[in-house]
């Protein structure tokens, strides 16, 4: 393909961490093929930095800017790809490109799961596109199915292992039986973990992705704090041994469905059937379920993060954009929020519990437990009682329940807070069906 006949579509990258490098890194090195795959070439003119007198091997100085006026106003910079991460300035640049007609590419889940609705519906009415494979899943191409290859569908549920940090820990539990603290520590060695990883381990980042991706399977809006999260930093080494006994395997899922009352979604750690497929789903991987009423089940598998993972997705976008320049068609792929379902609170909604307690061993407390938990609407699916201490009058208890409402469960807690025949409720977890 002769240079001088093929015409340039150029974009700005607004931050140069990892996946800023990884993405700079991986358009210079597709660069002979671009032209190939869009029909253009394609090069990064400017790159927003912080301090653009800090040496960065690789990158050309003059391709440098801390000014992001000189990116706004430059007719020449048709695409712009934001790496920042967090809510502002990100949201503002964001805002602004699209009013002055440029395309946006980014990968911030943070923004979107705040503001997704509102940056959409302005992308519409600029007739510009805002894409965002990148934002959940990493590598792993689920925006762009549910946007449009599933489309066809109604889809019922979109559920999965969507944080690596957490697998990675859990995994390690399971498989080496390490205790919380103990995979954490190895999480952060490997670059697994940040130094405070708060947003992985208290499911907070999985609760944003969860909400970007309710928003596109429902068709409406879906904000990071419709989304009960919870963590896995109370699962011990005892739950998962115990989950294992009973054929389970411990995960952090996150789970979004539609129901006749509303849409759930929410995060948390579950038992899941050892012969499931996300069972198998080790370390740092991610896997996202989607079911929808004409394809059935559907599978998306792949690495979560990573600096060429999440490129691979932001550069996806990129030559999706440049065909849509070429070819006077953007601002028509965006999807829309034309529903206004409500988010069932989670007290609302059904599920089976794993229920770990220690309690007083003498004749009639398995009895008395029982009719507690009869008495608020839950039955028993299966239940296991061992000797904890034997001099000290204590057993464990372990019972797995059958479907119930969350708030009559959580009734039978209460209760059980107040009887002295129970000592101590050692641990509450979910159980995915």
């Amino acid at each position: 393909m002769e240079e001088q006949r093929v015409p340039l579509v150029q974009a700005a990258l607004l931050g140069l961490g990892t996946v800023g490098g990884g993405v700079y890194k991986l358009i210079e090195r597709q660069a002979e093929e671009l032209p190939h795959k869009t029909g253009a070439r394609v090069a990064v003119r400017k790159i927003l930095v912080r301090d653009r007198n800090k040496e960065r091997p690789g990158i050309p100085p003059e391709k440098l800017t801390d000014d992001w006026q000189e990116i706004l106003s430059d007719p020449e910079i048709r695409i712009v790809i934001e790496v920042m991460g967090g809510i502002e300035p990100a949201r503002t640049y964001i805002e602004q490109a699209l009013r002055a007609g440029k395309q946006v590419v980014t990968a911030n889940k943070d923004l979107l799961a705040e503001y997704g609705e509102e940056l959409t519906n302005l992308a519409n009415g600029q007739g510009c596109d805002l894409m965002f494979e990148a934002a959940v899943a990493g590598g792993i191409p689920i925006i762009r199915p549910l946007k449009n290859s599933l489309v066809g569908n109604h889809i019922e549920e979109v559920m999965g292992i969507v944080n690596g940090t957490t697998n990675f820990i859990l995994s390690r539990m399971s498989q080496d039986g390490m205790d919380y603290q103990e995979a954490l520590e190895l999480a952060a060695k490997l670059g697994y973990a940040e130094a405070d990883p708060t947003a992985d381990v208290e499911g907070l980042d999985a609760g944003r992705k969860m909400a970007i991706m309710a928003s596109l399977a429902f068709h409406t809006r879906v904000v990071a704090s419709d989304v009960y999260t919870e963590g896995i930093s109370k699962i011990s080494a005892k739950d998962i041994r115990y989950a294992k006994e009973f054929g389970y395997v411990v995960k952090l899922l996150g789970i979004a469905r539609e129901t006749e009352g509303g849409i759930e979604v929410k995060v948390h750690p579950a038992l899941i059937p050892d012969s499931h497929p996300l069972a198998a789903v080790g370390d740092s991987f991610n896997a996202v379920f989607v079911r929808g009423d004409a394809v059935g089940d559907t599978m998306f598998y792949g690495r979560g993060a990573g600096e060429f993972p999440t490129a691979s997705a932001v550069l996806g976008d990129v030559v999706d954009e440049v065909r849509h320049i070429l070819g006077h068609s953007t601002g028509r792929c965006n999807g829309s929020f034309y529903k206004n379902l409500p988010v069932k609170p989670v007290g609302e909604t059904d599920c089976r519990f794993f229920l770990r307690m220690q309690v007083e061993d003498k004749p009639g407390v398995l009895a008395g437990i029982c009719s507690v938990l009869g008495n608020n609407g839950v039955s028993i699916a299966q239940v296991v009682q061992k000797k904890k201490q034997r001099t000290a009058g204590v057993a464990e208890l372990v019972i797995i329940t059958d479907s119930v409402k969350e708030r009559y469960f959580r009734d039978a807690l209460t209760i059980f807070g107040g009887m002295s025949l129970v000592r101590k409720i050692s641990s509450v977890i979910r159980v995915y069906e």
